[in-house]
Parts: C-alpha cells; sequence; structure tokens
C-alpha cells in the first residue's frame, strides 16, 4: 500500500481515516483501541484501564462517552458488524449475477480469512466470553444481517425456498469461519464454496 492510500485507510471499528490521530476525538480513540485489543485478546481478558492506556485519553473520557465498558463492548461489536458488512458488499459489487454473488459471498469471506490478524468471528468470541445483553444484541443483529444477505440473494438467484437455503448457507458460513480460525487454514473458504454451490444447485434443480 502506498503513503497515499495508508492515509486514508478506515480502521475497522470507527470508520474513522487514519493519519491524523490530533483530529480524533476521544471516542475515535477508544473504539479504535477497543477494536485492536478487544478483538486480539478477549473482550473479558482486556481490562478497561489497558483500553484507555492505549487510547491515550482520560478515565473519565470513557464514562462520559459510553457509561461503562458493556457499552464500549458494544460499540466495537457494532463497528465489527458495519465493517464486514462494508467489505462483503463492496466485494459482491463485481460479480454480475445474483447466482455469483451468492457464491462471491464465501469469496469475500475467504478475503477476510486471509488477513494477517484474523482471529476468527469477534461475536462468537465475544460470546462464549461475555453473553451479556449488550453484546447478544449485537451479536442477533450481525447474524440477522448475514442470514438476510444470504436468503435475498438466493431468492434473487431464483430459489424456490430460499429461506431453507439461506439457513444451510449461513451453517456453512459460520463453519468456515470457526475452520479458518482453529485449523489457521484460509482456504476453509473455498471448500465452503463448493459446498455452497452444490446446495445451490441443488435447490435449483
Amino acid at each position: 500500500m502506498n503513503d497515499v492510500a495508508a492515509k486514508t485507510t478506515t480502521t475497522p471499528a470507527t470508520g474513522v481515516k487514519a493519519g491524523s490521530p490530533a483530529r480524533h476525538t476521544a471516542r475515535d480513540r477508544l473504539l479504535t483501541a477497543a477494536n485492536e485489543l478487544f478483538y486480539r485478546e478477549g473482550v473479558h481478558t482486556v481490562g478497561i484501564d489497558r483500553v484507555i492506556e492505549q487510547a491515550g485519553v482520560a478515565k473519565a473520557s470513557l464514562y462520559n462517552t459510553f457509561g461503562s465498558k458493556d457499552e464500549l463492548v458494544g460499540a466495537y461489536l457494532k463497528g465489527r458488524h458495519a465493517s464486514v458488512a462494508a467489505r462483503i458488499t463492496r466485494s459482491l459489487e463485481r460479480f454480475p449475477t445474483p447466482r455469483e454473488k451468492l457464491l462471491g459471498v464465501f469469496e469475500a469471506q475467504g478475503e477476510l480469512f486471509a488477513e494477517p490478524d484474523f482471529r476468527g468471528c469477534a461475536f462468537v468470541s465475544a460470546s462464549s466470553e461475555s453473553p451479556s445483553g449488550v453484546v447478544e444484541q449485537a451479536a442477533d443483529a450481525y447474524r440477522g444481517w448475514v442470514r438476510d444477505l444470504l436468503t435475498g440473494l438466493a431468492r434473487d438467484a431464483g430459489v424456490p425456498d430460499p429461506e431453507t437455503l439461506g439457513r444451510q448457507l449461513h451453517l456453512i458460513y459460520d463453519g468456515a469461519s470457526l475452520s479458518a480460525r482453529m485449523d489457521h487454514d484460509p482456504a476453509a473458504a473455498v471448500a465452503a464454496r463448493a459446498a455452497a454451490e452444490v446446495l445451490l444447485d441443488a435447490a435449483l434443480s
């Protein structure tokens, strides 16, 4: 990535442009720190003082902005949702047909798996560590988006029962993410796409 591109890169959790920290608000800096620490080490493991230290803000800034660690965790997960959704949506723009877009979801997932800092699904990790109401709400919203995306693309591709196929493909999507993380194998997305294609063809036949 060249210097110009680097200056316009956005952080995964906040969408704030990097390269000009002086213009970042306390909220921006807290979310950036939370995204890095929570995703890498876990929402339960990382204490609030570490987030505050990395963000370089006063403790009062966190409580004035978010009110509690729980709310910061919720904001972090909403940021992850927005980032993944935007990335997959952009990736699907290159596919011309609904069928290709549906299978392209798994190709886009593979691009996420190939990132050097990939640590699996942030929502699975947070739910297993700290199953609070805020975490569950964020996880439900993200999973609902994935299911709606797969179901909608199945409908656009002409599948007679898109809800059933959407659920089946969601299971493959989840399994691919777990396999990529546990086996350290980004190629799990290739196997997931192949399985999705078999299911899609069967649903259309």
